[in-house]
C-alpha cells in the first residue's frame, strides 16, 4: 500500500505484534548441506495450516537484490527464487495448503500507479547512467584511477509484468519446482499446492484474499484455520484484518535501514557516486582483498501477529455509553477504512493527513468523539455509509488550518536544528586530515598496522601541503609528492557543507498562509477555488474511490475499469454534501488482456518486451497514441523533499483510444504471443501420498471435460471446481526442467489439474464477521504491554516467540567461572563479555539458587552493568535443548547483548539446527489457539 511509513508507525505503536522467526539452519558436512526435514514440528512453537506467498515480493529481491551481487542470468534468478521459497517454507512449515500468487493483470485503478512507477524507474535509470558516465569522464580527465567499466546488460525490472516472456518462463519454472518438491521433500508430502500465475487476472495479494473469502463461505471450512501470509506490503495487514480470521499471521523480511553500498564507479565503500574522487584504494592490512567486499548476511524474517494487533485495537477502540451496541468487528472495519485516508495504491492521501504526523491517531480520536452522533458504524462488510463519513471528514476539516501551521513550525524547527548541527560539526572538525600511511583508522580495526616507510619525507610533504593550503591554495583536494605532482594517497581536505547552499524545493501553495485553498486548486488543478462544480467533481471521484477501495478489500473488484482521474486529492473540508453522492459501479466489467496492460503501463524504453508492431505505436511520431508515452515528464514534489516522494505528472491513458489503436496491430501477433496475451487460471498440485491424488488421476483416465467438484473430505475442506489441464504434470511422466542447471524429473509421482474457486452471484455479499465455531486465541498482552515504559522503569522488551511463557536464557555459575578464566580482563577490552553481569550474583529473577555452602562468585568481569539492563551473554559451547512441558527452551545467545536503550527486533534468533520440540498434546483442531 502507498504508505511507506505505515509499518514503522504500527510496529512502534503496537510493538508486541512483532515476533522474530526461529529458523532451523541446514547442517553442512564436507561442503554438502543436508536438507532440512520440514515435516518435523515448527521450531517457532506454532503450527500453521496455510501459507500464502505474494510472489512479487519474492521475485523482485531475487532478480535485482540491493544487498548482494545480482544474478548473472535468468537461470540464476529462478534458482534464487526457489531458494527463497524454501527458506520461507522451512520457517512456516504449512500442513495443509501452499498458495503461490503472482500479480496478474491489475484493475485500471492500480494500473495508473504501475504506470507511474515504471515510467519513473525508466527515467531514473537513464538519468543515473548518464550521471555516472559524466562523473567517470571528469575523474579520468583529472587523472583519477577507476576500475574498467563492466560491459553487461542491465536487467530491466519492468519485465516483471504480466504478458512478458520472463513471467511466462517463471510460471514454467514454478510448475517444475512444485513437482520437484512434491516428489522429494517430506514436508510437502500431504500438502495441497495452488499456483496462480501471471495469466490469472488480479493482484497477487487480492487473489489470495479472494480465495480465503470464498473458502470461508463454504460449509466445510475450518474456522480455526491458522493462516500465514508472506509479503512486505503494508496493505497485507489491512487485508488480514479484513478477513476477520482469528488466527492470521504475516511473515516478512526484517527491514534494516542504511545498509552500506559500494560506489558504482570505484567499488569502494564510504561514499556515493557523486562524491567519488577516483582515489586508489589504500591497503587495509594483510587480507586487503576483502576490505571493501559487501558483508554477506542472510536477510532475517519477522512474524506480525494480527491476533495481537486485534487485542491492541480492542483496547483502543472500545467505547462506553454508545447509543447502539458496540461491535468490535465493525470497529475494526472502520479502523481499516480510516487508514485509507493516509494513502493507498489507488488514491492520493488527503493533504492534511500524514502518517508521520499521527494522522491515524487523529482520525481515531475524532472517530471516537463523533461516533456518538453518527448513530452507527462507518462501514458494513465493505459498504460505506457516506452520511457518517461526512461527519468525520468535516471534523477533520475544522482543524486543517492548524495542522498546516503546525507542519510548517515543525519543519522550520527541524531545519534550524540541522543548521546548528552542521555549524557545530564544521567548528569541531579538523582543518586537515592526513592521508596515506598516516590516515586515521576506524576504532576496532583489528588488521595488523602498516609498516611506516620514510616518515620524515611524508611529514615534510604534509607540512608543505598545509602551508600551501594556508597561503596560496584555498582548498586543494590532494597532497603533493616530492616532485610537486598530485598524490592520490595524500591528505584530503574535508568539504564543509554550507547549510545555506542546499536548494529548497519551491512551494507555491504555502498551506500555512491564508488563502491556501485558492492557491492549491489553482496550482494543482488549474481552476479557481470558487469553481464549486469542479471541486464537487473532484470530491465525488474521491468518494467513489473510497467506496471502490473498501469494496475491493472486502468483496473483490467492484469494477475493473474505474480509476481516480486526478493526480491530487481534495481537502477534508470539501467533503460536504457527500451523503447523496452515488457509489455504485458498472457490472460485468472485464480486465485488460496482458499485452494491453503492457501498452498501458510501459514507457517506450521498455518496448522491447512487446511485439514489434505494438512497440512502434510507442515511438512512431505518426502514432495515434504517441502522447501516452512522453520521453520526459515533470515530477511535482508536492511539498516533499525527495523526487521519489513526488507526483509523476503523466497523462492518463484513454482506454477507447488505446483499444482502437491496438485493433490495427492485433493481426500481427504470433501464436506464441497470442497465447501470452490470453487470460488463464489457477493450477492445483498434489503428491502421490495426498488423499486427492487418486481422484485427480481418475479424472484424467476418464478424460471428462466437465468440471467436477473437489470432495472436501479429501482436501482439508477446500472446495472448488477441477478441470483437466492441457499441460498437466502427470504421474510416471518426465517433467522437463526449464533451467539447464537443474535435472529433469524422470520419476515423477505428482499430478496437476486446473482449479477454480467456488463461484457466487455477482450481488452476493461476503459477511465480514468471525465465523461460528471460531475459538478466540489466548490473550497474549499483559498489563505491562499496553505502555512501552510501564515495565518497572526498565526499557521495554518484546515477547520472545509465540510462547508467552518462554523465559530468557541464562548461564550457570560454572559458565561464568569459565568466562572469568578465559576472557582477557586486564585491558578492559570492549568485547561481548566486558560488561556482563553474573546472573546469580545480583538478584536476577531467573537466577538459580546456590547450593549449600556455595559462596557468591566475586566480580569476575570488569565494568559491571546495572542488572536491569541485562541481556544475557553467549555460552562457549552449544548445548542440546531439552524440553519438557512448561520448561523454557534454549535460544541462541549470540544476539542477546544489545543496547538497553532501544528495541532491536533481530536480537532474538533461534538456534541453527533441529530444535527437537515435542509434538503438541492438543489435537489438530485446537492448534489455532496456540499463539
Amino acid at each position: 500500500m502507498g504508505v511507506p511509513a505505515f509499518f514503522r508507525w504500527l510496529s512502534r505503536k503496537y510493538p508486541s505484534i512483532i515476533v522474530n522467526c526461529v529458523e532451523e539452519k541446514a547442517k553442512e558436512c564436507n561442503g554438502v548441506k543436508a536438507p532440512i526435514d520440514t515435516s518435523k514440528p515448527n521450531p517457532n512453537e506454532v503450527e500453521f495450516d496455510n501459507l500464502y506467498l505474494d510472489m512479487n515480493g519474492i521475485i523482485h529481491p531475487c532478480t535485482h537484490p540491493e544487498d548482494k551481487p545480482a544474478p548473472k542470468n535468468e537461470d540464476e534468478m529462478m534458482v534464487a527464487i526457489f531458494e527463497y521459497i524454501d527458506r520461507i517454507f522451512n520457517i512456516v512449515r504449512p500442513r495443509r495448503l501452499l498458495y503461490m500468487a503472482i500479480d496478474g493483470v491489475a484493475p485500471r485503478a492500480k494500473m495508473n500507479q504501475q504506470r507511474s512507477r515504471r515510467f519513473r524507474a525508466s527515467k531514473e535509470g537513464m538519468e543515473a547512467a548518464e550521471e555516472k558516465q559524466k562523473i567517470r569522464q571528469e575523474i579520468l580527465a583529472k587523472g583519477g584511477i577507476l576500475p574498467p567499466e563492466e560491459v553487461k546488460e542491465r536487467f530491466d525490472s519492468n519485465c516483471i509484468t504480466p504478458g512478458t516472456e520472463f513471467m511466462d518462463n517463471l510460471a514454467k519454472c514454478l510448475r517444475y519446482y512444485i513437482a520437484d518438491r512434491l516428489n522429494s521433500d517430506p514436508g510437502w508430502k500431504n500438502l495441497t499446492v495452488i499456483l496462480s500465475d501471471a495469466s490469472a487476472p488480479g493482484e497477487g495479494e487480492h487473489k489470495i484474499m479472494d480465495y480465503i473469502r470464498r473458502q470461508r463461505a463454504q460449509p466445510n471450512h475450518d474456522p480455526n484455520t491458522h493462516h500465514c501470509l508472506c509479503g512486505a506490503d503494508a496493505d497485507l495487514i489491512m487485508l488480514g484484518l479484513a478477513t476477520h480470521e482469528p488466527n492470521f499471521t504475516i511473515i516478512r523480511e526484517e527491514f534494516k535501514p542504511n545498509k552500506p553500498k559500494p560506489c558504482a564507479l570505484c567499488n569502494q565503500m564510504g561514499h556515493e557516486v557523486k562524491d567519488c574522487q577516483g582515489l586508489p584504494r589504500e591497503k587495509q592490512g594483510k587480507h586487503d582483498q576483502f576490505a571493501d567486499s559487501l558483508p554477506v548476511a542472510e536477510q532475517e524474517f519477522i512474524f506480525i501477529r494480527l491476533c495481537v494487533l486485534r487485542e491492541y485495537l480492542e483496547r483502543e477502540l472500545t467505547m462506553a455509553s454508545l447509543p447502539f451496541t458496540f461491535d468490535f468487528e465493525r470497529s475494526v472495519d472502520d479502523w481499516v477504512f480510516m487508514c485509507f485516508f493516509v494513502g493507498n495504491d489507488f488514491l492520493p492521501h488527503l493533504p492534511s493527513l500524514e502518517i508521520r504526523e499521527g494522522a491515524i491517531d487523529r482520525l481515531v480520536n475524532i472517530y471516537k468523539n463523533v461516533v456518538h452522533k453518527t448513530g452507527g458504524y462507518l462501514t458494513e462488510s465493505g459498504f460505506v455509509n457516506l452520511q457518517r463519513v461526512q461527519m468525520i471528514m468535516l471534523a477533520v476539516g475544522e482543524v486543517e488550518d492548524s495542522i498546516f501551521k503546525k507542519r510548517k513550525d515543525d519543519d522550520d524547527n527541524f531545519k534550524r536544528r540541522q543548521k546548528e548541527k552542521r555549524k557545530r560539526m564544521k567548528r569541531d572538525q579538523p582543518a586537515f586530515i592526513p592521508g596515506g600511511q598516516f590516515s586515521p583508522q576506524a576504532l576496532g580495526n583489528r588488521s595488523s598496522p602498516q609498516v611506516i616507510s620514510s616518515p620524515r619525507q611524508a611529514a615534510f610533504e604534509m607540512r608543505m601541503h598545509d602551508r600551501q593550503n594556508s597561503t596560496t591554495s584555498p582548498s586543494p583536494n590532494t597532497s603533493l609528492t616530492s616532485d610537486g605532482s598530485p598524490s592520490p594517497g595524500g591528505g584530503i581536505k574535508r568539504k564543509a557543507e554550507d547549510s545555506d547552499s542546499e536548494p529548497e524545493p519551491e512551494d507555491n501553495i504555502r498551506l500555512w498562509e491564508t488563502g491556501w485553498k485558492q492557491r492549491y486548486y489553482k496550482n494543482k488543478f488549474d481552476v479557481d477555488a470558487s469553481d464549486e462544480k469542479f471541486r464537487r467533481k473532484v470530491v465525488q471521484s474521491y468518494v467513489e474511490g473510497l467506496c471502490w477501495v473498501l469494496r475491493y478489500y472486502y468483496q473483490g473488484c467492484a469494477s475493473w475499469n474505474w480509476y481516480y482521474p486526478f493526480h491530487y486529492a481534495p481537502f477534508a473540508s470539501d467533503f460536504e454534501g457527500i451523503a447523496d453522492m452515488p457509489s455504485d459501479f458498472e457490472k460485468g466489467s472485464k480486465p485488460f488482456k496482458p499485452l494491453e496492460q503492457l501498452m498501458g503501463v510501459f514507457p517506450a524504453a521498455s518496448g522491447n518486451f512487446l511485439p514489434p508492431t505494438w512497440r512502434k505505436l510507442m515511438t512512431d511520431p505518426e502514432s495515434s497514441i504517441i502522447d501516452f508515452y512522453p520521453e520526459d515528464f515533470a515530477i511535482d514534489l508536492n511539498g516533499k523533499k525527495y523526487a521519489w516522494q513526488g507526483v509523476a505528472l503523466l497523462p492518463f491513458v484513454d482506454e477507447r483510444r488505446l483499444r482502437a489503436a491496438l485493433e490495427e496491430v492485433y493481426p500481427d501477433l504470433t501464436p506464441e504471443e497470442s497465447r501470452r496475451n490470453s487470460l488463464g487460471g489457477d493450477v492445483l498440485f498434489v503428491g502421490k501420498h495426498h488423499p486427492l491424488c487418486d481422484f485427480i488421476v481418475e479424472q484424467y483416465k476418464t478424460k471428462s471435460t466437465e468440471p467436477v467438484d473437489i470432495p472436501p473430505e479429501l482436501c482439508y475442506g477446500i472446495q472448488g471446481k477441477l478441470t483437466l489441464n492441457d499441460h498437466a504434470v502427470l504421474p510416471d511422466q518426465t517433467v522437463e526442467s526449464p533451467v539447464p542447471m537443474l535435472r529433469d524429473l524422470t520419476q515423477n509421482s505428482a499430478v496437476s489439474i486446473s482449479f477454480k474457486d467456488p463461484q457466487f452471484d455477482e450481488d452476493f455479499v461476503f459477511k465480514a464477521v468471525v465465523l461460528p465455531g471460531a475459538k478466540k486465541p489466548a490473550p497474549v498482552l499483559k498489563p505491562g504491554d499496553w505502555e512501552k515504559n510501564n515495565n518497572d522503569g526498565r526499557p521495554w522488551r518484546p515477547q520472545l516467540g509465540f510462547n508467552r511463557d518462554r523465559k530468557p536464557v541464562h548461564l550457570d555459575q560454572s559458565a561464568f567461572r569459565t568466562l572469568g578464566h578465559t576472557m582477557p580482563r586486564e585491558r578492559g577490552m570492549p568485547g561481548m563479555y566486558a560488561n556482563a553481569v553474573p546472573l546469580g550474583t545480583y538478584g536476577s529473577p531467573y537466577a538459580r539458587p546456590l547450593l549449600g555452602g556455595q559462596q557468591q562468585i566475586p566480580k569476575l568481569l570488569s565494568n559491571l552493568r546495572p542488572q536491569e539492563s541485562w541481556r544475557g551473554p553467549t555460552p562457549l559451547f552449544p548445548q542440546t535443548p531439552q524440553r519438557t512441558a512448561g520448561a523454557a527452551p534454549l535460544l541462541a545467545w549470540n544476539r542477546m547483548l544489545q543496547s538497553p536503550n532501544q528495541y532491536q527486533p533481530n536480537q532474538y534468533q533461534g538456534l541453527g539446527g533441529p530444535m527437537s520440540y515435542p509434538q503438541r498434546p492438543e489435537d489438530r483442531m485446537d492448534r489455532g489457539r496456540q499463539v
